[in-house]
């Protein structure tokens, strides 16, 4: 961006520059409806329809092809081209093209420089058809003519919703064994490479864990769900909130892992949460799991002392404001702490939680954490990225997901019999 700004690259709050051009990506944020109609399931469109009015207003005269960027409903592009047509000048034509982005973060960049695929999706008359290829041609200065797949507008508009909820499925299904494996003894990670080894399945997509979350997953599995329920398929419907249901019920179910393995009570103990953002590399907190498992714990009465590397202290008191109850949300100021290292975290804590899958968190010295913590002290790790083996031998009681339960080693047992008893 530095290397183009100023040249081929420039920025401005001026909506009239609308008028001299000659493509348009529309690229805004699409929510969740927080009300009304749909809440919790529906798209927010109000941002793509402020889009679309500016574009009409602003674009006078010529061709302007307006493509979608944002992941929007299927046959959103018919409520665009509604509004498009409703301000007529004689001089003027619009295309509408569907270009969704498949980008990951943390690998955005990568991915934008080499995707598995860009999808572009366009109305099949002459002129959509044209305006589809005026694209293709932007993406094939770098990308592989091969890996431009091109579409009608309504395929593309499905395929990015129908992408993410697949990928969440594999997350949750795979989450869904996770507690099959710790209930027989069996290794989800063995289980996850056997069945990764497949090559109708691949591998990605099924590491077990605490939970997806970030921006798209759930936002998109629930759009889905909820224009399934719109065409009257609600047998389907139900078969995608299954994929949400098993992700609610994976982090509710670490939560009282934690508490049942800690005796039954969490109350008043010190537990630190290693990790606010929903992954590595990125400081965005949405649909975390984090969140999630820290208001149920403070809804027991825990003290949290939480640190991770990349998320500010304000927004994670914005997360837990709105995800506690209104009884547990008076105990964030007392019973959260923010700490500024994992270290600082876990001393004097009775538990930590392994929460985002960081780095650094995978070569911390954990002798030198054991020695600072209350005993007996408790491990639990959410992303399956520590040596279970080794932090038992160390002391912990271990718990991690889809794994036997590792309790210490018998050396250390006998230390604390012996402790206990003088």
């Amino acid at each position: 961006m530095k290397q183009c700004r100023g040249k081929n690259l420039f920025f401005t709050t001026d909506c009239d520059i609308l008028g001299t051009a000659d493509i348009i990506f529309v690229s805004v944020n699409t929510p969740t409806k927080m009300y009304g109609v749909g809440k919790g399931r529906a798209a927010d469109l109000k941002y793509i329809e402020s889009c679309a009015r500016t574009i009409a207003e602003k674009c006078t005269n010529g061709h302007t092809i307006v493509i979608e960027k944002s992941t929007v409903p299927v046959r959103c592009s018919a409520a665009i081209r509604k509004i498009l047509n409703s301000y007529p000048k004689p001089n003027r034509s619009f295309s509408i093209l569907s270009n969704p982005e498949f980008l990951a973060e943390g690998t955005a960049i990568k991915d934008l420089f080499n995707p598995d695929r860009v999808l572009i999706g366009s109305e099949q008359d002459e002129l959509g058809l044209k305006s589809c290829e005026t694209v293709v041609s932007l993406y094939a200065n770098w990308v592989p003519r091969e890996r431009i797949l091109t579409t009608n507008l309504w395929s593309s508009e499905l395929s990015k919703l129908a992408a993410n909820a697949m990928l969440a499925q594999r997350i949750s299904s795979v989450n869904s064994l996770s507690a099959v494996c710790e209930a027989t003894g069996a290794n989800v990670d063995e289980v996850s490479r056997a069945v990764g080894a497949d090559s109708r399945l691949g591998s990605k997509f099924l590491k077990a864990s605490v939970g997806f979350g970030g921006s798209c997953f759930q936002k998109d599995v629930l759009n889905l769900v909820y224009l399934c329920e719109s065409l009257n398929l609600p047998e389907v419907a139900e078969y995608w909130h299954q994929v949400i249901k098993m992700n609610d019920w994976q982090r509710q179910r670490f939560t009282e892992k934690m508490i049942k393995t800690m005796f039954d009570t969490v109350s008043g103990k010190n537990i630190a949460l290693l990790g606010f953002a929903f992954k590595k590399d990125t400081g965005d907190t949405r649909e975390s799991s984090t969140i999630t498992i820290a208001a149920q714990l403070l809804e027991e009465g825990a003290v949290l002392k939480i640190y991770d590397p990349k998320v500010t202290l304000a927004q994670m008191k914005l997360d837990l404001d709105m995800a506690c109850s209104e009884r547990t949300r008076a105990l964030i100021e007392k019973n959260v702490v923010y700490c500024k290292s994992a270290f600082e975290a876990c001393d004097g804590a009775h538990a930590f939680a392994v929460l985002t899958e960081w780095d650094e968190f995978v070569s911390l010295d954990y002798k030198a954490i054991y020695d600072k913590m209350q005993k007996p002290a408790f491990a639990f790790d959410g992303r399956l990225i520590l040596n279970n083996k080794k932090l038992a031998d160390i002391g912990f009681d271990v718990y991690t997901i889809g794994h036997s339960h590792l309790k210490a080693t018998a050396k250390e047992s006998e230390f604390f019999f012996n402790q206990a008893t003088a």
